[in-house]
This record gives C-alpha cells, sequence and structure tokens, in this order.
C-alpha cells in the first residue's frame, strides 16, 4: 500500500443531507482533516446552509455558525475578534461559502475581511452555479456552459462572460496566502490547509466543487472530472505566498476539450467554441506560468 500524508482522523460525521457524488462533501472533509478540530466554521446560504438537515441533526464535529448570504467575511471578523477577547487565540476560524457567496453577493464583506487582515482561512467551494436554489449562473461559472438563467437555444443565451478570476482579486487585496486546491487532489489541499492554518493574517482558499446536477455529470465521474480540470489546466493548483507564485502541480496539459465532453453543460459548444476556450486556457497557463519563473528567479 502506497503511503500517505492525509490524516485518518474525520471530523465530518458520516451520512448528510448532501447529492450523491457531491464535490463540496469531500471539500470540506479535506479541509477539516488539513486544519483539526480546534477549528470554527462559519456559513452563509448556500449548499453547505442545508446539507447537516434539520435541527438538531449536524454533521461536523466543530462548531457551525450560520450566517446570511451577503455576510460570510463580516461573520469571520466578529467570531475572529470574539475568540481573541477569550483568550482562544489558537482556535482556527474559517468562513465556508460557495462561489454565488463569494464572487457575488458576499465580494463586499469578503473585501472587507482581507482589508482589515482578519486572522481566518476564507474557503470557496466553487461549483460555478446558485446550485442550492436551481442551478442559475453566477459570476463563477464558465463562459459557454449551460445554467437554468444562461439555456441553451435557438437564442444561444449560455454563458457569454468569462469566470470571474477571484485569485486575482484576492492577490491585488495582499492577503499572505492563497492557493487554489481540488478534490482530485486530497494531499495537495491537505498540505495547503495545513499551511493555511499556519500563517497569520487573512488567508483565502479556492477550492473546485464539481456538482453533478448542475455540472451535467454521473455522479461516479467528479474525481475523474476534478482531476480532468488540473490535467488540462483549466484549473491549475498553484499557491500565492507572500506574493510569491508556487505551481503546486505542474503538467502537460491535456486537450481541453477532455474535460468539456465529460459534462453535459457544455455539450452544446462548437468546435470552435471548443477551440476559443482551448487558447483562454493556454494563455492563462502561460502568465501563470511567467509569474511563477519570475518568482524562482528572485529567489
Amino acid at each position: 500500500m502506497c503511503p500517505t500524508t492525509i490524516p485518518e482522523e474525520e471530523h465530518a460525521h458520516p451520512g448528510n443531507t448532501g447529492c450523491p457524488g457531491c464535490g463540496a462533501n469531500l471539500v470540506m472533509r479535506y479541509l477539516l482533516k488539513g486544519l483539526g478540530e480546534r477549528t470554527v466554521i462559519s456559513i452563509p446560504a448556500c449548499c453547505w446552509a442545508v446539507m447537516p438537515g434539520y435541527y438538531p441533526s449536524h454533521c461536523l464535529k466543530v462548531p457551525m455558525v450560520y450566517c446570511a448570504f451577503e455576510a460570510t467575511g463580516a461573520s469571520i471578523s466578529g467570531i475572529r475578534a470574539a475568540l481573541d477577547v477569550r483568550g482562544e487565540e489558537d482556535v482556527t476560524v474559517v468562513g465556508f461559502a460557495g462561489d454565488g457567496g463569494t464572487v457575488d453577493i458576499g465580494l463586499q464583506a469578503l473585501s472587507g475581511a482581507a482589508e482589515r487582515e482578519t486572522d481566518a482561512i476564507y474557503v470557496m467551494y466553487d461549483n460555478e452555479a446558485y446550485m442550492n436554489t436551481g442551478i442559475q449562473r453566477s459570476g463563477s461559472t464558465p463562459w459557454g456552459a449551460w445554467t437554468t438563467t444562461t439555456p441553451v437555444g435557438p437564442t444561444k443565451d449560455y454563458k457569454r462572460e468569462p469566470k470571474k478570476d477571484i485569485m486575482a482579486i484576492m492577490r491585488a487585496h495582499g492577503v499572505p496566502y492563497a492557493a487554489t486546491v481540488s478534490v482530485s487532489h486530497p494531499e495537495d489541499f491537505v498540505k495547503k490547509a495545513r499551511k493555511a492554518r499556519d500563517i497569520s493574517g487573512f488567508r483565502f482558499i479556492h477550492a473546485l466543487s464539481p456538482c453533478p446536477p448542475g455540472w451535467r455529470l454521473n455522479p461516479m465521474k467528479t474525481i475523474e472530472v476534478a482531476r480532468s480540470a488540473v490535467n488540462t489546466r483549466v484549473f491549475p493548483l498553484y499557491e500565492v505566498e507572500g506574493g510569491r507564485v508556487n505551481i503546486t502541480r505542474k503538467v502537460k496539459g491535456r486537450p481541453v476539450a477532455e474535460y468539456l465532453s465529460m459534462q453535459g453543460r457544455f455539450s452544446h459548444l462548437t468546435e470552435e467554441e471548443v477551440a476559443a476556450i482551448q487558447r483562454t486556457v493556454d494563455q492563462a497557463w502561460s502568465v501563470l506560468e511567467r509569474e511563477a519563473e519570475a518568482c524562482d528567479d528572485r529567489s
């Protein structure tokens, strides 16, 4: 058996109301394996707000605080201040929100927490739409994707705007640590969660979280799709620590068509549109690679 660095201890109870194949379930599980039991999590309106079930049901072994959809950044700032007053500085405070509650509705509170340098970790589990309320388009929905508010048909109203680059927004805030993670690479995920835990100030983690209903994929293919996103460079794994870019998973780059073809939400795209997405992905990877190489040259 191959050795693993993933802790065996679980901080999540088995069973919740999440969909089969839900990527967000694994995001929470791996996150807590990295952070440990001395963690408090604030969750806004999102899939994870309903997954524990009706009160008094719960599915985590750490405290959860529910907050308003737009208020995750403010909530973790308040929790951090309260814990500091109590002298419990060893507790890791986490905001855990979906992409809609982060790049759209919660962006103002997120920006405020980052600007105040709140000593907390903000995790965005990115399923690329408002999945809990009916698969509506979000700012994180990629170009060309079907959603219930960007339908496919004669008018071709599917998403025509690029995915909002939340990592660039966090880097512009000058946060001490920001990283991308994927459920397909748990050891990379846990390692980054631990690193974020041990750094002071505001930290940000962007987690790719495939959603079988919203992405129109087989629930058994969640990990395969997430791995394909990394291998095609659609979702590169990297970290930015103290302004230095480090690509943690360097890949040769499989054709983007392989990733898109696994999901029904992209099945309407033409060959020309797929080629356009490939060019965008290649360009973004080249920029990221140049940034990482520049950091290496300065070291």
